[in-house]
């Protein structure tokens, strides 16, 4: 999938499901502190990825995830492993 594709996605539920501003949302922003996510949160963020990507995120994942680019990458990666 590409990467522009994965970005609208995530963005959309981002900013519909989890109320970020859409302002804050950019490549370089601070993907934790910008979401201010509790641990139930990140729950419910990963069960939303995997509905509408069809891949899960981990732990070991979140503690890569510094920006959104990261973030987006991750997802990317995991849809690229998933279809090989």
């Amino acid at each position: 999938m590409e990467i522009e594709k994965i970005v609208a996605i995530a963005n959309d539920f981002l900013i519909n499901e989890f109320e970020v501003d859409g302002d804050e949302i950019s490549n370089d922003a601070h993907f934790k502190k910008t979401l201010g996510l509790d641990s139930l949160d990140y729950i419910d963020l990963v069960v939303v990825i995997e509905s509408n990507f069809g891949v899960k995120l981990g732990e070991a994942d979140f503690k890569n995830i510094i920006t959104f680019e990261d973030f987006y990458s991750a997802i990317q990666q995991k849809i690229t492993e998933k279809s090989e």
